[in-house]
C-alpha cells in the first residue's frame, strides 16, 4: 500500500526514528517549514507492506519560472531519498514519485540519497557529507585534533572572540552576517522567515551559535539535531576577520556542546571533494560520507538548461557579488526559493 500523506504522522515519524538510512532531509519538521516560508508544494509518500515493513519518501515539487518544473528529494538539503526497511519498497517509492511528476508535467526527479538507488540514471558523486564521530567527553575530543587546529582555536580566543550559544535570539544578529557572506560568494540567500520557521519547527534541538569580537558579531552558525547526530546546514563569517580564526572557535564550541548533550556523530554539512571548504572539515578528523545525487528525467530528450548545467554560472556569480548588499537581502530570497541545491 502507498499513499501521499498531507502531514508528517506516526507512521513516517516511526520509519525515521528506527531507520539507519534516516537523514535530516528526512525530519517531518521541513514539511510545514518549506511549504509555509516558500509555498512549494510537498509530495510526501509513505508505504507499507503485508509483512509489516514500511517507507517514506519526502518531496516537494518546485515550480520554477522559465526553468520549468522540479520534483526534489530534498530541496535546501544534503539529504533525501526513499527510506525503506526494504530495497523493494525503496524502489515502490521511487516508481511512484517519478509516476506523480509525470502526470505534474515536472522535467526532472532529483534525490538526493546516502547509498546507490537502483535508478537507470548514474548518479553525481563528486559531493560528500563530512562527518566526525563524537566521544563522549570533550576534552577528548580536544586530544584527538592535531596541534595546527588547536593553535587556531586558541589564536581566536587570544584575539578576543568569543562565542554565544542560543536561540531564536540570535537569528537576526545572524542573519545580518549570512547575507553579507553570502553576497560576498555570490550566491542569492536565504529568507528570513524560512530559517525562522527551521529554528521555531526544530524547538530544542536547534541552536544558533554567535562569535563575537568585542559585542560586533563576526559570524554564527546553525546546528541541526536529528536522531543521534547534529549537523550544520549553515554557517558564516565576515572575510574581514578571517585572520582571526573565527570559524575555529565558532565550531570547536558547536562540537563541545554536541558532546556534553550526547550525540554520537557530528555532520559537517556538504562538501565538493578537495575543495576549501572539504579541507577546512578535514582538519577535524571528519570523514567523507557518500552523497549519490540523482537526476531522473521525466522527458528524455530534455537537455539541461545553461543555469543547471553551469555554462554561464560564474558569470551569475560575478555579477551578484557587484550588486548593493541591501538589493540582495531584499532579492535574494525570491531566487533562493527555486533554487533547490
Amino acid at each position: 500500500m502507498i499513499a501521499s500523506l498531507p502531514d508528517a504522522g506516526s507512521t513516517w515519524r516511526r520509519v525515521v526514528a528506527e531507520s539507519a538510512q534516516a537523514h535530516l532531509g528526512h525530519a517531518p519538521e521541513w514539511l510545514p517549514v518549506i511549504q509555509c516560508a516558500y509555498g512549494h508544494d510537498p509530495l510526501y509518500l509513505t508505504a507499507e507492506d503485508d509483512d509489516g515493513g514500511a517507507g517514506v519518501l519526502p518531496a516537494f515539487v518546485v515550480r520554477r519560472p522559465f526553468l520549468g518544473t522540479v520534483v526534489t528529494s530534498m530541496p535546501f538539503l544534503d539529504s533525501g531519498g526513499p527510506c525503506g526497511t526494504s530495497p523493494a519498497i525503496n524502489r515502490i517509492l521511487v516508481n511512484h514519485l517519478v509516476s506523480e511528476a509525470r502526470g505534474l508535467g515536472a522535467r526532472v526527479v532529483e534525490l538526493r540519497c546516502s547509498q546507490p538507488m537502483d535508478v537507470a540514471t548514474a548518479p553525481a558523486e563528486y559531493k560528500v557529507n563530512m562527518t566526525l564521530s563524537i566521544p563522549g567527553e570533550a576534552g577528548a575530543l580536544w586530544q584527538r585534533f592535531d596541534k595546527t587546529v588547536r593553535n587556531q582555536i586558541r589564536k581566536a580566543e587570544r584575539a578576543g572572540l568569543s562565542v554565544e550559544p542560543g536561540g531564536i535570539e540570535h537569528l537576526s544578529a545572524f542573519y545580518d552576517a549570512f547575507t553579507a557572506r553570502m553576497r560576498d560568494l555570490g550566491s542569492p540567500v536565504h529568507a528570513p522567515a524560512f530559517l525562522r520557521g527551521v529554528i521555531e519547527s526544530f524547538g530544542s534541538r536547534s541552536r544558533i551559535y554567535l562569535v563575537k569580537k568585542t559585542g560586533t558579531t563576526v559570524g554564527g552558525l546553525i546546528t541541526l539535531a536529528f536522531n543521534d547526530r547534529v549537523t550544520v546546514p549553515w554557517a558564516t563569517c565576515l572575510k574581514e576577520y578571517f585572520s582571526l580564526c573565527p570559524n575555529m572557535l565558532l565550531y570547536w564550541e558547536a562540537l563541545k556542546t554536541t558532546c556534553t548533550e550526547g550525540y554520537r556523530c557530528f555532520d559537517f554539512g556538504r562538501s565538493t571533494r578537495n575543495s576549501g571548504t572539504y579541507q577546512f572539515k578535514r582538519q577535524w578528523g571528519a570523514l567523507e560520507e557518500p552523497l549519490f545525487w540523482y537526476r531522473i528525467p521525466i522527458r528524455a530528450s530534455l537537455r539541461p538548461t545553461d543555469v543547471e548545467d553551469g555554462r554561464g554560472r560564474s558569470c551569475l556569480v560575478k555579477a551578484w557579488q557587484r550588486l548593493p548588499l541591501a538589493f540582495t537581502r531584499q532579492i535574494g530570497p525570491r531566487i533562493r526559493r527555486y533554487l533547490v541545491q
